[in-house]
């Protein structure tokens, strides 16, 4: 029986077994307010819930009648973790307390004795609604409702109240980070992305037990508030990642942890969580490091990396950023041939900083790309003004970033910093790690031919830091290999015919490329790059990166490698 009639047309009622009297007198009713479908019996009734995933405002029930195995269809459903959340109205054919209770205790939501008048059980129904209707938006609020856990809100009233309720008890707060989920959740798709949630809130409403609560505060960061414990392990929380790799198809899923213990309860609990989450962020990208506790060594740390963010703009803007030279002399003859553009922060307060400081936070935060395009132009300047000092030519090397790659168009840049400068391209080189290489897309090796096509020099450095193939050196359009400092230092230790960089220069020779070898810190170390056929050096034993000043007096009368 279908109707439709009314302004609550659009919620339907499920008749299951209805009797001869319901379908001439309740169901014609229910009809002019709702759409009413019937089912004959219990599989019937499941099939169309089935069919309509479940979209039912109310099951009305036949509170007599039974399946096979002997069990009411009110219970059949609430046992039923599909529909269980489905208001129940169970109909029975005689009036008394014993009928109502034994219709409620098979999971009833309300209940209609007959002989009943129409308007009593059409009331019944709407009031029924109305509270599970009200059930539901209280849970709803209290829930979050793709991970199932606690929503924001609640779990910071629910933490409030258990750490008021229970001052002897000691807590930590706990939060979790998926790595990357934002480039999970684009790969796999919003639909599993969301069923990985509700895993990861399973995975801690398990592990939490009777012993904390969980909730989710945004896309991937979930918070626990969990009894204090002195055992917190790697072991612990890579077993959780496993089980949750186990259940989504054994997929690279990674889950960072932070650790607040709860020690002056008056922290506000959101400040409690953000502590946690900065512990997470300390060891986000870091292979191996799955948790981090929340402490004041780390609270300094990321206040200065905020302070760096924060002064980052009017630090370019007011001239602190200042290029250092490193010199690079041929091994040869000891002649200066070259300088590496370096940057230094001269802070007002904090005082000269060293790129290790600043260098890693920018590419974070794509600064990077800014004070790159800084050091270039600076770089230019100085060799234009050389020129006209009449120094003798020497070249640059300036680092490029991935981040620079991927969001400018250098050669326009490039081409266009050369081009006001009066420069041979030629004369600036644009160093690339071996990183960068490695993880090369296509956007890469087309812009560095590119350049390489319009007369830059292109360097690989660092190279024999990381997993270096030959592939790569030959896809890569690379002019310069320069040697990275620990590789430098491990193979020199060796004796020369077990090392191998005699073969790697004989390699970049059959392959007409040059090689730069840096990090030299002893004349063993020259003698033995001289002896291996390297073109050129520089490190702390030839020159510590200097202040533009003291280059161009080296360039006013450079002095030779031999020290």
């Amino acid at each position: 029986m279908n109707g439709g009639k009314g302004m609550q047309a659009d919620k339907k009622i499920l008749a299951v077994e209805a009797d001869e009297d319901c379908r001439t007198s309740l169901l014609p009713a229910l009809s002019s307010r709702y759409t009413v479908l019937e089912a004959e019996d219990g599989d019937q009734a499941l099939k169309l819930l089935e069919d309509q995933g479940g979209d039912f405002a109310l099951v009305l029930a036949n509170a007599t009648r039974t399946s096979p195995d002997g069990q009411p269809f009110p219970e059949r459903l609430k046992t039923d973790p599909r529909f269980a959340s489905l208001p129940v109205v169970a109909i029975s054919p005689e009036a008394g307390e014993e009928e109502e209770m034994a219709a409620l205790s098979h999971g009833a939501d309300g209940f209609i004795p007959k002989p009943c008048r129409t308007e009593l059980a059409l009331c019944r129904v709407a009031a029924v609604m109305r509270l599970c209707e009200s059930v539901a938006l209280a849970k709803q609020a209290r829930y979050d409702d793709i991970a199932d856990v606690y929503s924001k809100s609640y779990f910071y009233q629910r933490v409030r109240d258990i750490l008021v309720r229970n001052p002897a008890t000691s807590y930590d707060i706990l939060c979790s980070d998926i790595e990357d989920f934002k480039l999970i959740n684009d790969t796999i798709g919003i639909v599993a992305g969301d069923r990985l949630l509700r895993q990861v809130g399973k995975l801690h409403a398990s592990l939490l037990g009777d012993h904390g609560i969980c909730g989710r505060l945004s896309a991937d960061r979930f918070a626990c508030l969990i009894e204090h414990r002195e055992d917190y392990s790697d072991e612990m929380f890579t077993q959780s990642t496993a089980r949750i790799k186990s259940g989504f198809g054994n997929r690279n899923v990674v889950l960072k942890y932070g650790i607040y213990r709860v020690e002056d309860r008056e922290v506000p609990v959101e400040q409690m969580c953000d502590r946690a989450l900065l512990a997470v962020q300390s060891i986000k990208g870091q292979y191996g490091k799955h948790f981090a506790f929340y402490d004041d060594k780390l609270r300094d740390t990321l206040l200065h990396r905020q302070a760096i963010t924060d002064g980052m703009e009017r630090a370019l803007a007011s001239g602190q950023f200042e290029v250092y030279l490193q010199p690079k002399f041929r091994i040869a003859d000891g002649s200066l041939s070259g300088a590496e553009a370096l940057v230094r922060w001269n802070h007002p307060e904090w005082g000269l900083q060293p790129p290790s400081e600043f260098i890693p936070l920018f590419e974070r935060n794509g600064f990077i790309t800014r004070l790159d395009q800084y050091v270039w132009d600076q770089a230019c300047s100085l060799m234009r003004r050389w020129d006209l000092m009449g120094f003798p030519h020497i070249d640059v090397s300036v680092n490029v970033s991935r981040t620079d790659i991927r969001d400018m168009d250098m050669a326009r840049v490039l081409g266009g910093l050369v081009e006001r400068y009066g420069l041979d391209p030629s004369r600036l080189h644009l160093e690339i790690t071996e990183s960068a290489c490695k993880d090369s897309a296509d956007q890469l090796v087309e812009t560095l031919h590119r350049l390489r096509k319009m007369g830059f020099v292109i360097e690989m450095d660092d190279f024999g830091s990381g997993y270096s193939s030959l592939n790569m050196l030959i896809e890569m359009p690379l002019d310069v290999l320069k040697l990275d400092m620990k590789f430098i230092q491990t193979e020199v230790a060796n004796p020369s015919g077990d090392s191998i960089l005699g073969f790697i220069v004989s390699l970049a020779r059959w392959m007409e490329l040059s090689v730069v070898a840096e990090g030299v810190e002893t004349r063993e170390q020259l003698e033995r790059l001289q002896a291996d056929g390297c073109d050129y050096a520089q490190g702390y034993f030839l020159a510590r990166p200097m202040p533009v000043k003291a280059l161009e007096e080296l360039l006013a009368s450079p002095p030779g490698c031999e020290r």
